[in-house]
């Protein structure tokens, strides 16, 4: 016979009686139900059940908790965490030197101004989930909606201003009319989301309008210094006369 080839007909296997077979499919189940109905809900979150896919009250705590196994599924939500969605431009590293998504996404930030003018607006928009329930089953895809809610509300707003109040003087007016305007919608749909706060974040005129837009502010100002100068001379010399 070649000394290569194996001869596996002397390997015996172990004799196992059905009592230690029966017991080792014991603990090998008694694990996956131990596994499957143990879970950790961290400090920012709660849990909710569902069991058989209804919403089983109430939301569990953080902490250690423990399931129905094969019967409960758990969708943590993290209801002390401040989410934060962006429109007009994507973040893809935060820290000192923060890198921003090099795509385009002019479909979310041209926007049309009331005096027919067009303005690109980037934002954020930074809010809480304070109703778990409400953010799970009271609307459908509650982040895709959420979402066109938020701009369907930014262009109302900028439709209903000028050019020139949306790129200087109405700012933060306009931020704080959207979070009021969305922060109702949010409660009329159920959405379980409360607004903290939305920053306009870039406002500017389009690329092939800029340079333009440059020398009219530019103007403006040297208009603005001039009236200054003439009203400061005017207070200095009248009271002399």
């Amino acid at each position: 016979m070649d000394k290569d080839v194996i001869d596996l007909s002397n390997i015996k296997l172990p004799n196992l009686s059905p009592r230690i077979i029966f017991i080792a499919v014991a603990v090998l189940l008694g694990l996956v139900v131990v596994m499957d109905s143990v879970y950790q809900v961290q400090p920012e979150e709660v849990g909710i059940i569902r069991r058989l896919g209804r919403y089983n009250a109430p939301p569990r705590p953080p902490g250690l908790q423990f399931k129905l196994p094969f019967i409960d599924t758990v969708v943590k939500v993290p209801v002390q965490r401040q989410l934060k969605q962006e429109f007009g431009f994507r973040t893809q590293e935060a820290g000192q030197r923060t890198i921003y998504s090099p795509q385009d996404f002019l479909g979310e930030s041209l926007m049309l101004t009331g005096d027919l003018n067009v303005a690109v607006v980037e934002w954020i928009v930074q809010y809480r989930v304070s109703d778990p329930y409400k953010y799970l089953f009271r609307v459908r895809n509650v982040e895709a909606t959420f979402r066109a809610m938020t701009e369907a509300v930014m262009r109302g707003i900028i439709g209903d201003r000028t050019v020139t109040e949306v790129l200087t003087v109405g700012r933060q007016e306009i931020e704080t009319s959207v979070k009021v305007k969305l922060q109702e919608l949010c409660n009329q749909y159920e959405t379980g989301i409360t607004i903290d706060q939305v920053v306009l974040q870039d406002v500017n005129p389009p690329d092939p309008v800029k340079p333009s837009w440059d020398q009219v502010n530019q103007a403006q100002q040297q208009r603005d210094q001039l009236i200054n100068e003439a009203k400061g001379e005017y207070n200095r010399v009248i009271p002399r006369a």
